[in-house]
């Protein structure tokens, strides 16, 4: 086993473990809310860039654009259809109304682009660079910088910005953030349409690697909500420490293991944090460091 070969993969698969999961980990942070359509707007994202791709002819780069832009919107749509259960902090009704926009994401989905796996093709996935005993290509080059990019910019935001105050007033209480004059509802409305956004790009980007499904949805919430729980939940640095966890934890095991039991390997991990050490999985009140 080429062990510098299978830390550089566990960084990539960490980094896009950490760049799908940084849109709910805001949502959980700053809302206390928690949206099982997650990865199936994953998979949106991912098929509406292939559908500018094929369709249209569109640029791999412009592409990226297109999906963060839907993602963006449906974001703020699924956020206008929640908005009573948001405010009054309706968890159970929530968790059950997402999982069904979820559903409904990935029927129309497969109407739309039908059940056959597509490829979503970046010029850069096809371009490799050699160093030392280990390779990658720029693709996963671009993963890395990008989740780095994401992370710092959301950092800055929440702790430089009158929208980051606003939404860290929020994540503190969002009672008496609205008597002081804050409109809570387009706070929400930013933090949806932005887990819209970067699951969209974070897609747009993984992608690429794999074949793209209706149903890979699935597979990309399980591990988002295990990155977001062992990362502490709703909190935004840990999620990216974790996510690179994750990712390392990941190849090493495939690679001296089998890669057929990472995904229970990773459940054993997370069952065995929360039995040993609870209190460090509870929400954060400053998500944001």
């Amino acid at each position: 086993m080429n062990v510098w070969q299978q830390i550089v993969n566990g960084l990539i698969i960490g980094h896009a473990y950490a760049l799908v999961a940084v849109g709910w980990t805001m949502l959980l942070g700053a809302a206390r809310l928690v949206n099982f359509g997650h990865g199936q707007m994953y998979m949106v994202g991912a098929f509406v860039a292939w559908w500018f791709m094929s369709a249209t002819g569109m640029p791999y780069l412009l592409a990226i654009v297109a999906s963060v832009a839907v993602g963006a919107l449906i974001g703020a749509v699924m956020q206008r259809l929640l908005l009573g259960l948001t405010l009054s902090q309706d968890l159970v009704s929530l968790m059950i109304v997402t999982l069904g926009f979820g559903q409904i994401l990935e029927g129309g989905a497969g109407l739309a682009f039908g059940p056959k796996p597509q490829a979503l093709v970046s010029p850069f996935q096809q371009m490799s660079l050699h160093i030392g005993p280990v390779w990658f290509t720029v693709q996963d080059a671009m993963l890395v910088v990008a989740a780095i990019a994401v992370f710092l910019a959301l950092q800055y935001v929440l702790n430089r910005t009158r929208f980051g105050t606003a939404v860290r007033m929020v994540a503190e209480d969002p009672a008496l953030t609205r008597l002081g004059g804050i409109e809570i509802s387009k706070v929400y409305m930013g933090i949806f349409a932005f887990e819209g956004a970067a699951v969209a790009f974070a897609a747009t980007l993984v992608a690429p690697r794999t074949p793209i499904l209706t149903s890979m949805g699935f597979e990309q919430v399980i591990m988002t909500f295990v990155v977001v729980v062992l990362g502490g939940i709703g909190s935004v640095a840990g999620s990216y420490v974790a996510g690179i966890a994750i990712g390392l934890f990941t190849a090493l095991f495939g690679a001296l293991v089998s890669p057929a039991y990472t995904t229970a390997a990773v459940f054993a991990v997370l069952i065995a944090v929360m039995v040993l050490r609870p209190g460090q999985l509870a929400a954060s009140a400053s998500f944001a460091r």
